[in-house]
């Protein structure tokens, strides 16, 4: 398709198309002469991707290119090339500083974060969860569970291992569902891209879905008054 008709056919304006091809967002079409190139579906999905990151996800542009580039990195096995990609997108704040909410300065700070740690590591050894137990801090989403767990400590609501266990186990329910929908793609490229976008586009429906599930399960449990 020419640049007309990706345009059209993505909802994306021509002048945007051309500056994600001059970020190298977008690889650029089969050139069939000195002012035209040729489009396909794989630039229609890509294109697609580095919308939902940009608008969905509120990715910035430099950081949509260095997810991309692990998406397209053919030297990685899946494992690394989606784990890679995933890592790269934005995280929650990793570390809380002494003057985060409700948190002490110094030595304070300190140990309710490595108490977190603790938590968080006895966590993953009851699931079983052996990778994640590994790679240990090197994980941005590990780094971001810790500091998780040490603000909500320090705000009076302590979230322990076997609190957390069942909330985890369900969520490794929902991680089979997300790779078995990733493997209905064909290629390497498509499952990284599909892994990229569910991360993005999935976690606002599970979050609402979570919300409303509360709203049912209290109206249930105590009624409509």
């Amino acid at each position: 398709m020419r640049l007309a008709e990706l345009s059209e056919r993505s909802g994306v304006a021509i002048a945007t198309i051309k500056y994600y091809l001059r970020e190298g967002l977008l690889p650029p079409g089969r050139r069939v002469s000195a002012t035209t190139a040729d489009y396909d579906e794989g630039h229609l999905r890509r294109l697609r991707l580095v919308r939902a990151m940009i608008q969905v996800g509120q990715v910035p542009v430099a950081r949509v290119r260095q997810v991309l580039a692990h998406v397209d990195d053919e030297s990685l096995g899946r494992t690394m090339r989606l784990g890679a990609a995933l890592w790269a997108l934005p995280h929650e704040p990793e570390q809380a500083d002494g003057k985060g909410a409700g948190g002490a300065d110094g030595d304070g700070e300190d140990e309710v974060m490595t108490a977190a740690r603790a938590e968080v590591d006895q966590l993953l050894r009851t699931l079983g969860w052996s990778t994640a137990r590994e790679l240990g801090e090197l994980s941005p989403v590990h780094r971001s569970l810790v500091a998780a767990v040490a603000t909500l400590t320090r705000l009076g609501y302590p979230w322990d291992a076997a609190l957390m266990a069942p909330y985890a186990r369900l969520m490794h329910q929902v991680a089979v569902r997300d790779l078995d929908f990733v493997e209905t793609f064909p290629s390497e490229a498509e499952k990284a891209e599909t892994a990229v976008a569910a991360t993005i586009l999935f976690q606002p429906v599970l979050k609402a879905l979570h919300r409303l599930a509360q709203e049912e399960e209290s109206a249930r449990r105590y009624g409509l008054e």
